[in-house]
């Protein structure tokens, strides 16, 4: 198992780049060229001598290029033990030439996908003959070269001139490496495409999720942790491993984690009138909608100046330079937006560690999908929360029903509130939150700590009284209790929106009805842990 001159190689493939200068190279070094189709047609346009597959094999291609591979003479040539006696007797006894280099790649299959073919189109694009012949060659890597990546034509003619015309065992093993893991990649997108496209399969009895390397990241949660960043193979949602990095340092674990919070939840306002988000922990800290961006930056960070320093900050709409003169007036991690102006990006430039995203566009909210999560011994998979309410789904359970801006109020907190890591509450008013309570372990508590943060938000701006005063308030889940409920009274709340579903609805209804409030429920839970 050591070096294996090249003297024959078998090229086929889709990806025609880079195949004249690769063809021309293999030929100077006196390499035999064994073609099929499309790739020898544009071997002899580069002026090269080529020989097609079907000389060798006797056997025409046949079936629309279905069959022209898939023969012994081939695949003994592949897959033959050079040094095992009984092999190479049956090579010479059926005149097998042995085959030392393996140039393929795939139909493209995701390309057929990615542009909404036909069934009948996408069957066609399932190779069949190059993973086979990937296969025989990387299962024989001890003396076999294959090569699947045109990105790896430079890697191999490097070897080939280091070594003599050879490739190395060393070589040979880290491309067959990445040739199984090609046609494995290839295999995962095809029964994921049977499954969910074609049959609408939503939990398939196995299923096969094939991730890419992007790169690895400086660490995880923590400096012990190491971590990287993968892509799934195939057709997916555009979002920040898409976006382009203008400035700054590289992204961390938890950076792309706390920027994708805040990047779904500005998704929510895709289309409206300019919104900022500002995330501290893959929580919300402050959220505003107001008739300009740099309004709505300045009331989504009052809403908790301390939480927001070091956050994360995401808009529904291009940034401007003013907007982003704001911004850099406290610490910030991360910036997304759909878009920045010669001005904003000006602007954000003299803040060499920020770093700015620009993603082009933001996701449909209500997209499908699923998502995963890792446990002990297994893997839970879901839909996504996708769910959204309509004005039939709303149902008014006090005596009074909310006014047209609670009704507004009760809506805005609501979207905010499916983003929060429960149990959450959300006190809004006028497109702004006045505080945010996130994850704690009973609804009163985070209740209490919402009224909390929008009691300190008036001290530190010098209003009056809080901004929970006349305020909206949205909760997760349904009110188990009426404290959770009465603390958001006593907060100044005058409108509630919650799902309902309690055995103690009515003790809940009765409550808000003795506190003169407005309360809707809507039906649907939105859990966020």
């Amino acid at each position: 198992m050591g070096n294996v001159t090249i003297r024959r190689a078998l090229l086929s493939v889709s990806d025609k780049s880079g195949l004249a200068e690769l063809g021309q190279a293999l030929a100077a070094l006196g390499v035999e060229l064994v073609s099929t189709g499309g790739t020898a047609a544009a071997l002899r346009d580069a002026g090269l001598k080529v020989r097609d597959v079907s000389e060798i094999t006797g056997f025409p291609e046949m079936m629309d290029g279905r069959v022209k591979t898939l023969h012994p003479l081939v695949h003994g040539g592949l897959l033959a033990v050079r040094d095992n006696p009984e092999h190479a007797a049956a090579m010479e006894q059926h005149g097998i030439g042995a085959i030392d280099l393996v140039v393929v790649n795939l139909y493209p299959f995701e390309a057929t996908l990615a542009k909404g073919a036909a069934r009948d189109e996408v069957i066609e694009k399932i190779d069949i003959g190059g993973p086979s012949m990937v296969r025989s060659a990387a299962k024989n890597h001890a003396y076999v070269t294959i090569v699947t990546d045109p990105s790896d034509y430079p890697a191999l003619l490097d070897e080939l001139a280091q070594s003599g015309g050879a490739t190395s065992i060393r070589f040979r093993k880290a491309l067959a490496a990445k040739a199984f893991a090609a046609t494995a990649a290839y295999d995962s997108m095809i029964s994921q495409w049977f499954a969910f496209a074609d049959q609408g399969q939503k939990f398939p009895p196995m299923v096969s999720m094939t991730r890419k390397l992007v790169g690895t990241l400086r660490y995880g949660e923590n400096p012990h942790q190491d971590a990287a960043l993968y892509l799934p193979a195939g057709p997916h949602t555009q979002g920040l491993p898409q976006a382009e990095q203008i400035q700054g340092k590289e992204l961390s674990y938890n950076n792309y984690n706390d920027a994708n919070a805040a990047f779904e939840l500005a998704a929510e306002f895709r289309g409206a009138a300019p919104a900022v988000v500002i995330v501290k922990h893959a929580n919300p800290c402050g959220v505003a909608q107001r008739p300009t961006l740099l309004e709505a930056w300045q009331e989504a960070l009052q809403c908790d100046s301390v939480s927001a320093f070091g956050g994360i900050v995401a808009c529904n709409v291009p940034l401007d330079g003013p907007t982003a003169e704001a911004i850099c007036q406290i610490f910030t991690e991360v910036v997304v937006a759909p878009g920045a102006d010669d001005a904003a990006r000006a602007v954000f430039a003299r803040k060499k560690n920020l770093r700015l995203l620009i993603t082009g566009d933001l996701p449909d909210p209500r997209r499908s999908g699923q998502t995963l999560a890792i446990i002990a011994g297994g893997i839970l998979v879901q839909d996504r929360d996708n769910g959204a309410i309509g004005p039939d789904d709303l149902k008014v359970v006090t005596k009074r029903a909310p006014t047209e801006q609670e009704l507004k109020d009760c809506l805005f907190a609501w979207t905010v509130a499916r983003h929060v890591k429960s149990n959450a509450i959300v006190y809004a008013r006028d497109g702004v939150t006045a505080g945010i309570g996130a994850g704690q372990m009973n609804r009163r508590d985070s209740s209490r700590i919402a009224a909390l943060k929008a009691a300190e938000a008036a001290e530190t701006h010098g209003w009056s009284q809080p901004r929970t005063a006349g305020s909206a308030v949205a909760s997760d889940a349904f009110f188990p209790f009426a404290d959770g409920l009465l603390t958001a009274a006593e907060a100044g709340a005058t409108a509630v929106i919650q799902p309902g579903g309690s055995r103690r609805d009515q003790e809940v209804i009765d409550a808000a009805n003795d506190a003169g409030l407005a309360m809707i429920f809507t039906g649907m839970r939105h859990f966020r842990h």
